[in-house]
């Protein structure tokens, strides 16, 4: 059995149609100007997020969970980037195409905020 690492990302409803397209197994490239791919360390600091970002910016915002092979995740170092529960991995935008090759499982919906 792979072990896995369990990803949290917020997510306007923009790209949540492009990972539906996927079949909920893929994320978006990134556009030139996301030169990184932010998924976070745990769900309530995606809820911040979706909520208090992707809602005002977009209508709505959503928290969606996945799973990644372990040892493919273990070459990026965590971030704080505030709180302590501020944590995220920043994987190059050339990189995502890897960490979605990476996946196990598919992306699951969590929470829908509008």
């Amino acid at each position: 059995m792979t072990r896995t690492t369990t990803l949290y990302r917020p997510t306007g409803p923009q790209e949540l149609a492009l990972v539906a397209a996927t079949g909920f197994k893929r994320w978006p490239p990134r556009l030139p100007e996301q030169p990184i791919f932010y998924p976070v360390t745990n769900e309530q600091y995606a809820i911040e997020i979706a909520r208090d970002w992707n809602v005002p910016a977009s209508g709505s915002g959503f928290v969606t969970r996945f799973e990644v092979d372990a040892n493919f995740m273990d070459r990026y170092a965590v971030q704080q980037v505030g709180a302590a529960h501020h944590t995220e991995w920043w994987v190059p935008a050339e990189e995502l195409e890897s960490l979605n090759d990476h996946i196990v499982g598919v992306i699951n919906v969590l929470h829908r905020f509008t």
